[in-house]
């Protein structure tokens, strides 16, 4: 069966690469292709577009960005058209993705959601949109299940992807050496995937730098993104590391984390944490008025309280940052109550294996209408 996929982000190709080897694993004659990037690529599928050219974050980044994101939108529907899916397979990526759920159901297609748009957090009527535009829902957090139902939809609960790529994962036995670091203890520094989020995050996070002579601060770096943006960071003599986060995860004794799904990966790997996130101005005020959640940490989320403190916008400054890193640092009292913390939200997700369950519910139903077709 040929199978349309579309992802924004790299976590978003990250787990749309382990569906796809899912899904060849139940289906030996399947046939990729859609948006993504080099993980999905590397599974097999042929790339219409790299989600690096569609990729915004932002109430008033996306306004700015809206002629582009059309211009995506529209290439995207001449490729399915042109393709001829059995069915499109919508990952993450919200206001672009719904908008690809309409166009194809409009067509007769299928649509599976993986990892639907966070509609709980803010505009929740759009969970009678995402009814109509969609087959199947696939969560993976444990509250969406409950709260998609209230609105009937057809929804399943397949466990967290992260801990499918997580458990694939073997520490480098000289991680230290090929990255030619110290044998001190390291913090790890996660500034985000995207290019807006390394500007608005990186240089808050350097400048705690010097308060913390005897630790070693790491980057996480990202390989797409290019070196050119982490230049701050290299003229201060910090070391980045490329794509080895779970190695780095694995050494350090502390993480300043720019929240997203990198909050969680954080605590599977039970590093204590501090949670921060900065965009513009106006996206935050528009942000403040219409999301209606407490926290914007997925670990806080899912264990429906405060396990990390989270730093938004103005309160991520140089001054509390230092402060909370001590505390994270100094007090095992506290990094005792993150801890037991991370072990409740472990218990809250459940021991699934979400791309297999994911690509074993997408596979029967589409060959399930494929036999009420014929019959």
């Amino acid at each position: 069966m040929k199978y349309y996929i579309i992802s924004g982000e790299r976590s978003g190709d990250l787990h749309a690469a382990n569906l796809i080897q899912s899904l060849k694993h139940v289906d030996e004659e399947a046939d990729f292709r859609g948006m993504g990037g080099e993980l999905s690529a590397e599974q097999g599928m042929s790339l219409c577009t790299h989600y690096d050219e569609v990729s915004l974050m932002g109430f008033l980044e996306v306004v700015f960005g809206f002629r582009k994101i059309l211009k995506y939108l529209r290439l995207l529907k001449k490729d399915i058209l042109k393709f001829k899916p059995d069915a499109l397979i919508l990952i993450d990526f919200g206001g672009f993705n719904m908008k690809m759920a309409a166009f194809a159901k409009n067509l007769g297609i299928p649509v599976h959601y993986y990892i639907p748009p966070k509609i709980w957090a803010w505009n929740q009527k759009r969970a009678y949109k995402l009814k109509e535009t969609t087959d199947q829902v696939y969560c993976i957090l444990p509250f969406e299940a409950e709260f998609f139902k209230k609105f009937g939809l057809d929804v399943h609960y397949v466990g967290n992807p992260l801990f499918d790529e997580i458990s694939k994962y073997q520490p480098h036995p000289f991680f230290h050496q090929k990255n030619e670091l110290k044998y001190q203890p390291i913090i790890a520094l996660l500034p985000g995937s995207r290019k807006q989020e390394l500007n608005n995050m990186l240089s808050v996070m350097l400048k705690v730098v010097p308060k913390f002579p005897n630790f070693q601060f790491v980057i996480a770096g990202v390989d797409n993104l290019g070196i050119d943006l982490y230049a701050p960071a290299v003229m201060a003599g910090i070391r980045i590391v490329f794509d080895q986060t779970y190695d780095l995860l694995h050494h350090a004794s502390a993480a300043i984390v720019t929240s997203g799904t990198a909050t969680l990966e954080t605590a599977l790997f039970n590093v204590p944490q501090v949670v921060v996130y900065k965009t513009s101005f106006i996206s935050y005020e528009i942000a403040k008025r219409v999301i209606k959640i407490p926290f914007i940490s997925l670990v806080n989320l899912i264990a429906e309280k405060e396990i990390v403190k989270e730093l938004i916008q103005d309160d991520f400054n140089v001054d509390s940052l230092s402060k909370e890193l001590s505390l994270v640092l100094a007090d095992s009292v506290h990094n005792g109550k993150i801890l037991q913390g991370y072990s409740e939200v472990k218990n809250t997700l459940g021991d699934f294996k979400a791309s297999e369950t994911t690509a074993g519910l997408i596979y029967d139903s589409i060959k399930h209408k494929s036999t009420n077709v014929v019959l």
